[in-house]
């Protein structure tokens, strides 16, 4: 019987201790700049109970710790699936999350998260995940909106000029984030033993707050605040958006990034418009209402997500799509890179990163992104911009790396609880 693998609690002398990091808001630094590190798919506490699984998570923390030699981010975003819940134990699932933010905690950085699909499942829920987050000072995740149906990690965060507070100044940035959900709910399962899927869209209850909340600051401030947002699994305007006229539709030289998910996975995949989920619906559209919110907020520079391996663009969204309802007012949607060794391909793996500039966030509504890779190198760097979609970028190279130290020949199956029947909830791992 494979045994429970054991995270480290966290080391006591650092529980409860701010040092300073978050006794002040996120601000721009005295340069005016504020940058982003973002890291999804993680999928820590893969097999556990097989030497390869530990491996993964170390080669991960690697990936992380390499980035983060090389970028200076005033915050870190951890932009879904955390974990892969499936393998992990109803005692001590969360526990990964230890692991995951100590080269945060070592460089005294702040972060924040929002939870993907595999961080809900029968043994792990986005409430323990939060919870276990919340130890550590320097988190930032939080929830907002309450009730089953919202999910977990849906919060907004400003950030402040520099030496400014919200006593005393607006906000000159404010970031969104979104639980998109899936998975399963938490110890819950059918009569027939099968696990209760979660559906996989941000729900109506959080599109409302978001559009609320925001409407509130721009009341309060007079004037519409840049922004962006940050939700795991994209919708299905990014899909629409890629498939147009083909797989050229995202061109490598104006759109550069990988782009092997093709098509890529969205919001409210596999379910029906009547919120079956049995298999026999391709795409259900529940995720209408928050591609309407985004359209129309104005100053929505970006919106990041993950989940789809294989494919790290941006796009800008700024007409209808033949096949869509909702017309794009010219946000861009953009994938980050598959950064843990957990999870399906052998993309290299990295971190996207996101720098906006007062000067020209006050002016032109604009942001810089790029991508930074475990190798040290950079690929993918653009200007989201009014011209973005036109400007001529360098195409990014498609490299593959795969974990130095697995040894992938023994996969044992887990535990009993794992083998559960499931019903049909999404494709992509």
């Amino acid at each position: 019987m494979p045994t429970k693998r054991l995270v480290p609690e966290p080391k006591q002398a650092q529980l409860g201790q701010d040092d300073g990091v978050l006794s002040k808001p996120l601000s721009f630094t005295r340069n005016g700049t504020f940058q982003i590190s973002i890291f999804e798919d993680l999928h820590f506490g893969e097999n556990a109970w097989d030497t390869w699984g530990p491996q993964q998570d170390i080669n991960s923390v690697e990936v992380i710790n390499k980035v983060l030699d090389k970028e200076s981010p005033g915050l870190v975003v951890l932009n879904g699936d955390l974990i892969t819940g499936e393998n992990g134990f109803l005692e001590n699932s969360t526990v990964y999350i230890d692991q995951i933010v100590q080269p945060f905690i070592e460089r005294r950085l702040t972060w924040a998260s929002t939870y993907g699909n595999h961080d809900h499942s029968f043994n792990i829920s986005g409430e323990g995940i939060l919870e276990r987050e919340q130890r550590w000072p320097n988190a930032r995740t939080n929830s907002m909106v309450p009730g089953r149906d919202a999910g977990v990690s849906n919060y907004y965060l400003p950030v402040y000029a520099a030496g400014c507070n919200e006593l005393e100044c607006a906000p000159e940035l404010l970031l969104w984030f979104f639980d998109s959900r899936g998975g399963f709910y938490f110890q819950e399962h059918h009569p027939d033993g099968s696990q209760v899927g979660q559906p996989d869209w941000v729900d109506i209850s959080v599109v409302r707050w978001f559009e609320q909340t925001n409407q509130r600051f721009v009341a309060k401030h007079g004037r519409n605040i840049p922004s962006l947002a940050f939700v795991h699994i994209p919708t299905e305007a990014s899909q629409a958006l890629q498939t147009e006229v083909g797989r050229d539709t995202v061109n490598r030289n104006y759109q550069p990034g990988i782009n092997d998910d093709y098509p890529v996975a969205q919001q409210a995949q596999g379910w029906c418009a009547d919120g079956r989920n049995d298999g026999t619906c391709t795409y259900g559209g529940q995720d209408v209402p928050f591609m309407k919110a985004i359209v129309s907020t104005p100053g929505l520079m970006a919106v990041f997500s993950g989940h789809d391996h294989g494919a790290t663009w941006c796009y800008k969204w700024d007409k209808l799509v033949p096949g869509m309802t909702v017309a794009g007012t010219g946000v861009n949607l953009c994938f980050g890179q598959h950064s843990g060794y957990g999870g399906y391909g052998n993309w290299i793996r990295g971190s996207r990163q996101v720098s906006v500039d007062l000067r020209t966030l006050r002016e032109n509504w604009e942001a810089k992104t790029w991508i930074r890779l475990e190798s040290g190198d950079v690929v993918g760097s653009v200007s989201l911009n009014a011209t973005y979609g036109n400007d001529w970028y360098p195409e990014t190279p498609n490299n593959q790396t795969y974990c130095p130290t697995c040894d992938y020949s023994v996969k044992t199956p887990g535990p009993g609880s794992f083998q559960k029947k499931v019903r049909p909830v999404r494709r992509r791992i």
